[in-house]
């Protein structure tokens, strides 16, 4: 039996592609270190995105490769989450507590975009993060019924200056609805709408937060510049049905978001595909493809595509989305899927960020 060497363990990880970063592990620059004691071997690696469901079964199956090897009994491959801070807007000072903003949109209303953004903060939950919902939608607030938060509930006051978020289901959640009346319209103009939004943003007291994803409402319009100009985002997730309409706002929403800076980390598809619960045909009622077009036309990726579905439905509304409804369904494991992209997406971007050029000053 010959002995073991950190090149030939090094050589075995290179053989393994991480799905969501799409590079192996040393390449992704994961690996924090190798120790060979003997014929044992340990292998610490450290993720920037949450994953904690993921990562027990890549673990074992590194452990496995490793254990492969001629001269190693037995290994051990342990995989912490370090989630670091990134924001698109260098001029734009980061949220106290908030390390990453997610802003789920849609160039349309009635595509499913809070129910999106509501089961994508508790995906992200659910693999380990810590995790912030900010209902943005200032005229149809949703977020504290798909939560589960009584009518008439309203947030504590910190310090006469900060809003205490509202805690449900492990999410920390803040909305314009828990601040007035249920039943009342808000009539008001964009610029008042604008100062809201600011107002939850920044005098919100979230709690060190992994991610704070923040559900936009429809359009193109203040709300949407506002965030682009006042709010650190880190890219932004655009949902969208196959409908030719829906596709049509949707490329708008993706437009607006580069022109203004603010990488679009890919699509959700809603409603591709209905499932009749007699007989089991399946028919595309929306269009077909929709999404992998769009995401193709931009160059961004598909995150997630998702049935046209009325357990959904029942779920959000009666305030247990589907991720904490039935976890261990289909269709919680496609928002557990879009959980880990996005949070690979983030981390991604900021590897695919121009550096800025440096500047130097000199006597001469």
């Amino acid at each position: 039996m010959s002995a073991v060497n950190r090149a030939a363990v090094e050589a075995v990880l290179r053989q393994y592609t991480d799905p969501y970063l799409n590079q192996d592990p040393i390449s992704a620059g994961c690996l924090r270190g190798i120790d060979i004691q003997g014929d044992r071997v340990s292998v610490q690696l450290e993720q920037g995105y949450a994953a904690g469901l993921f990562n027990s079964g890549w673990a074992q199956m590194l452990q496995m490769a490793i254990e492969s090897l001629d001269g190693v009994a037995s290994a051990r491959v342990e995989i912490t989450t370090r989630i670091a801070a990134h924001k698109a807007q260098a001029q734009i000072p980061g949220l106290a507590n908030v390390k990453n903003v997610v802003a789920v949109a849609s160039g349309k209303g009635g595509v499913g975009k809070s129910t999106t953004a509501a089961n994508l903060a508790l995906a992200l939950a659910r693999e380990g993060a810590r995790v912030g919902i900010l209902d943005a939608d200032i005229y149809g607030p949703s977020q504290g019924i798909m939560f589960g938060i009584p009518e008439g509930t309203r947030p504590k006051v910190k310090d006469q200056k900060w809003f205490v978020p509202i805690e449900s289901h492990g999410v920390e959640v803040m909305s314009m609805a828990f601040l007035t009346d249920d039943n009342t319209p808000m009539v008001w103009r964009g610029p008042m709408v604008s100062g809201a939004l600011l107002q939850l943003v920044t005098q919100t007291a979230w709690g060190d937060l992994d991610y704070l994803v923040i559900d936009m409402p429809p359009g193109t319009g203040d709300i949407q510049l506002t965030l682009a100009q006042k709010v650190p985002v880190a890219g932004a997730v655009i949902v969208t049905t196959p409908q030719d309409l829906a596709l049509l706002d949707a490329r708008k929403g993706v437009e607006m978001f580069r022109k203004v800076n603010i990488p679009v980390l890919g699509v959700v598809e809603n409603m591709a595909v209905h499932i009749c619960s007699n007989c089991g045909h399946a028919e595309h009622l929306f269009g077909e493809g929709g999404g992998e077009k769009l995401a193709s036309q931009y160059g961004v990726e598909l995150l997630a595509s998702l049935p046209l579905s009325m357990v959904i439905r029942e779920q959000a509304d009666g305030g247990k989305p589907t991720v904490i409804a039935e976890p261990d369904s289909q269709i919680a494991m496609v928002y557990q899927e879009l959980a880990r992209h996005v949070g690979a997406r983030i981390v991604l971007q900021e590897a695919l960020s121009p550096a800025m050029p440096s500047i130097s000053i000199s006597d001469d």
